[in-house]
């Protein structure tokens, strides 16, 4: 095995290489090969100066996630250590940077007394994104080699910024063309013969013109209304007002204390369950990571509606040439000038070129009729959500289609047995369920069929992670994983309208806590009709799932929601604002009374605790059935699919965080009240309660 870092050197220039795949985390066997190279270098005095690189791809990502939550994470020498020994360094220390600089790995290089970085090299600090600061001295550093204004942005976006951006600003000497190391050799061969030495950003002042108090001010303001329920971006920004109005060694206190207080807060450790159950969801256990998959080349597209076009998008987007197919040209050519206008806005808005935006409509080739199909290397039918008009395609597919293409549907809840069932080639079939608009939302659930095979499933995986989904794995049953906990969640929110509620109260303690939208709004915007055909049909399946009928009459009187001006709520036609209906309070408190429900003041912690453990306790039973795989993949589905925040972590995590005997206890309290009888309390999560265990330990 190679060692993390080289060392040799050149000219009486000591080169320390790092060398850890994949992205030279800043891991403990890499600090300790890197701590040694400068004890080296230090003590040879042949070495007038010091190179510390990566490789062409990398210079650090920062924290090696394979040491999250071991020892080995904080075990000596710590990325502050090694930061501390290269300010202590007698001789100047030049790093260089290629590929890209990030978290730990750019606070690294801030600890370089010069550095260097070949073009286009990414430099970030996004430590945020995990509900974190960053803990080795960047909150300190950044602002005094960067305007603080634009160290704010850094850290509180966690964007990085190019070199050449980089440069700008002064966190970078120079942009070196051509060989990195060779550059960085002769920069340092310059410094050493001007007579440079360590120059330490340490000793150097916050780079913040004007009346400091005033900016702060302005900037909590800003910073607080921006990160709402994130708590880390203002500890960010207490964390750079130290860096400008302290010394570094007490900045660095101040930076200490306030990491170690988000590293243990609910937020970051839900941010951070995020970051690794999203790395998860491709891990299934009985398929080999080296197992050889399906070449995706082209793809073919069924029906060029809404979602249709939105997967349409998502494909060409990374260069994968689309077939979109319809059965009359004009609904090919009403949803082809969709995906250009779509494009055409993004073009509009600066965040797509002209050029790019030709060359993704030149990957689509509209057809009309299903032939168009037949070289295709997978198929994805989005076609309407009936059975019967699935059946036809894929009858007539499993003629079309070539020997090996994979045969996906777009359905939100349908049977992909059943589906599969219509073909010769059931183990070629599998489920793709994606999320409105198709184009941006990052949730695609996979439905694994009986009969699916393992080349194909992970196939799709692969595909959904290149399209830049987060793809979940989930068995067949009505709804799959997000809308079959949805429905629970949704019955509750009903039921809280019966004994006293109204939807603006439920929508606004859901808002409050965190969802990116309240249910009856989220009804209206998805459309009314749908949810009242859903609800049809379970009348005649599930019987014994009881829904108030208020929600019918709403849709009876033709409230579809924001299609129609009126749903739930009425909605301004130019601005689609959404405002409470007296109209609707009336039918609430009419329906109160023909069902005989005397109504009760019902607290917003009462809301959020039905609807949230509502989705828990489904997820329990999911997980119980095997419908998911694991406790993340249910929480990723609602991170990514549903407006769930990512400072709660999803529906199961939340539970966790609660505590599952909690929840337990309340879930019994409330299977005593109103249509108790809906609580069907799952077996796994009494189970994990009475063991004091949780859904993800």
């Amino acid at each position: 095995m190679a060692e993390p870092a080289q060392y040799q050197v050149r000219d009486g220039i000591a080169v320390i290489t790092m060398n850890s795949p994949p992205v030279n985390g800043m891991g403990y066997d890499l600090r300790v090969a890197v701590m040694e190279g400068l004890r080296k270098a230090e003590a040879d005095t042949a070495v007038k100066a010091i190179v510390l690189t990566g490789t062409a791809k990398a210079f650090s990502g920062g924290a090696d996630i394979r040491e999250f939550n071991t020892p080995k994470a904080w075990q000596t020498p710590s990325l502050r250590d090694l930061n501390d020994a290269q300010d202590k360094l007698a001789k100047p220390l030049v790093g260089a940077i290629g590929g890209f600089a990030l978290g730990g790995g750019l606070e690294l290089a801030l600890a370089c007394h010069y550095r260097v970085a070949a073009p286009r090299a990414q430099l970030g600090l996004p430590e945020v994104k995990l509900g974190l600061l960053p803990g080795s001295g960047g909150t300190q550093r950044l602002p005094r080699v960067v305007p603080v204004a634009d160290a704010l942005k850094m850290m509180t976006s966690g964007a990085p910024i190019t070199s050449e951006k980089a440069l700008e600003f002064g966190l970078v000497d120079e942009v070196t063309a051509g060989d990195l190391l060779e550059g960085a050799l002769a920069f340092a061969k310059k410094i050493v013969a001007d007579g440079k030495g360590p120059r330490r950003i340490r000793d150097m002042k916050a780079k913040l013109a004007g009346d400091t108090k005033a900016f702060f001010e302005q900037a909590r303001t800003q910073v607080a209304k921006e990160s709402r329920g994130y708590p880390a971006p203002l500890e960010i920004l207490a964390c750079i007002e130290a860096s400008v109005n302290l010394p570094f060694d007490q900045g660095i206190k101040e930076e200490t204390t306030r990491f170690h207080k988000l590293e243990d807060s609910v937020e970051s450790k839900a941010m951070r369950h995020m970051f690794f159950a999203e790395r998860q969801t491709t891990k299934i256990p009985d398929i080999p990571e080296d197992l050889p998959l399906r070449e995706i080349r082209q793809a073919a597209i069924i029906g060029a509606g809404t979602m249709g076009g939105g997967i349409t998008m998502s494909l060409v987007n990374v260069g994968i040439p689309v077939t979109l197919i319809e059965v009359k040209q004009e609904a090919l050519d009403r949803g082809l000038e969709t995906i250009r206008k779509n494009y055409a806005m993004t073009v509009s808005r600066g965040r797509l070129d002209q050029a790019e935006m030709d060359k993704r409509m030149a990957l689509i080739t509209p057809k009309v009729g299903l032939e168009a199909a037949k070289d295709a290397d997978i198929i994805i039918e989005a076609v309407f959500e009936r059975m019967d008009v699935k059946e036809d395609v894929f009858r007539k597919l499993d003629k079309i289609a070539r020997p090996g293409a994979i045969l996906a549907t777009n359905t939100s809840m349908l049977d992909v047995n059943r589906i599969a069932a219509f073909t010769s080639r059931p183990q070629d079939v599998v489920g793709t369920h994606f999320f409105s608009p198709a184009n941006v939302m990052r949730l695609l659930e996979v439905v694994r069929a009986e009969k699916t095979a393992k080349d194909v499933l992970a196939t799709t995986l692969k595909l959904g992670k290149t399209i830049k989904k987060v793809p979940v794995v989930s068995g067949v049953c009505d709804g799959f994983i997000g809308n079959r906990m949805l429905e629970k969640y949704s019955q509750q929110a009903m039921f809280l309208l019966d004994e006293g509620a109204t939807p603006w109260q439920v929508d606004n303690a859901l808002q409050s806590w965190g969802l990116a939208m309240g249910v009856f709004a989220m009804w209206d915007l998805a459309g009314n009709d749908i949810g009242y055909d859903i609800r049809k049909r379970r009348y005649v399946d599930q019987p014994e799932m009881f829904y108030p009928k208020l929600a019918d009459r709403v849709v009876e009187l033709g409230r579809y929601g924001q299609k129609t001006g009126k749903g739930w709520y009425v909605y301004d036609p130019a601005t689609r604002k959404r405002t409470p209906d007296p109209e609707i309070e009336k039918m609430i408190v009419d329906y109160r009374k023909e069902i005989g429900v005397t109504p009760r003041p019902i607290s917003d912690e009462e809301i959020v605790e039905r609807c949230m453990f509502a989705l828990a306790n489904e997820g329990a039973h999911i997980l119980e059935e095997g419908i998911a795989l694991r406790a993340s993949d249910i929480d990723m589905v609602y991170l990514t699919g549903y407006g769930f925040p990512a400072y709660r972590g999803g529906p199961m995590f939340n539970a966790d965080i609660v505590g599952l005997a909690r929840v337990l206890a309340a879930m019994e309290r409330y299977a005593q009240g109103y249509h108790g009888e809906q609580w069907t309390i799952a077996p796994l999560l009494r189970r994990l309660a009475a063991d004091g265990k949780s859904f993800n330990g």
